[in-house]
């Protein structure tokens, strides 16, 4: 049996995405940190999906260890056909993961990017990778300090930072995917009601009421990554970006990011260690 591995599975969009995995009949993994909080989500899909065959590894994406070790059990396993890098962090402070990087770019950049590289030798021929990323791409820059920023922290600039860097670093894994025969591509699920978008300040009540009717459901910001997945699109496309579902259009200003080449080679410095080991 085929499987698929979701990270961040026990959140709303991952949910839904290892849910509907499920009734496709793949073996699904979920990914996930928090083990005992993920077993009653891990219990509903098997029962709406009545597929038994869903279990639950912890990974850490705070620390680049927990992605080496997880991927090390995943490879002796073998036959994996779907990896969605579902799981993502918008922080509400400056924080830094175990290796001591600013935890945006290392949640949503690096521990994705180590991932893919390390689960391609053991993937079936004709896999697919998905990379969620998101619309606040468009307002990203790659600076020479995203890692071990030095300017004040803000919110959204940092995460929507990290999301660009999950893009271009989509793009530039195309290549190496396309010689495993593999394919990966980015899905962009627009803004969806979860608890992400929260700001926890005393105004989201009346921002909940006022806006978060517009906003896309987990099961509407699901379905890109999902068509990705599942229809010809996520194999005759690589390096792609969707939203909504189809093939969108990837803008000069991100495929000219200043930076971009310095960020492919501070990545393969850093990552290096991790993947040369055995």
């Amino acid at each position: 049996m085929a499987k698929a591995i979701i990270t961040g599975a026990s959140g709303d969009m991952g949910k839904v995405i290892a849910l509907e995995l499920s009734k496709k009949g793949y073996e699904i993994i979920m990914a996930c940190r928090n083990i005992t909080k993920s077993t009653p989500i891990r219990e509903e899909i098997i029962a709406n999906s009545n597929n038994p065959n869903v279990s639950i590894k912890q990974l850490d994406l705070c620390s680049l260890k927990s992605v080496t070790d997880f991927a090390k059990e995943i490879l002796k396993e073998g036959d994996i056909s779907i990896l969605v890098n579902n799981a993502g962090i918008l922080c509400h402070e400056y924080q830094t993961t175990k290796e001591g990087y600013e935890m945006n770019i290392g949640v949503n950049y690096l521990a994705p990017m180590l991932l893919c590289q390390l689960l391609l030798p053991s993937m079936n021929k004709g896999g697919r990778i998905i990379n969620v990323v998101s619309c606040t791409t468009q307002i990203g820059k790659i600076n020479r300090d995203i890692f071990h920023p030095t300017s004040k922290f803000s919110r959204f600039p940092f995460y929507s930072n990290s999301k660009l860097a999950l893009l271009l670093g989509t793009i530039e894994l195309a290549a190496k995917a396309k010689e495993h025969g593999i394919t990966i591509n980015a899905a962009d699920p627009g803004i969806v009601s979860t608890g992400m978008i929260t700001m926890d300040k005393w105004f989201d009540p009346i921002a909940d009421l006022l806006f978060r009717p517009f906003i896309r459901t987990p099961e509407e910001g699901a379905a890109t990554a999902l068509h990705i997945a599942l229809t010809e699109d996520g194999i005759n496309k690589n390096g792609a970006l969707f939203a909504s579902c189809r093939e969108k259009n990837i803008s000069s200003r991100i495929l000219e990011s200043g930076n971009r080449d310095w960020l492919k080679s501070e990545t393969d410095k850093i990552l290096d260690k991790y993947l040369s080991t055995p």
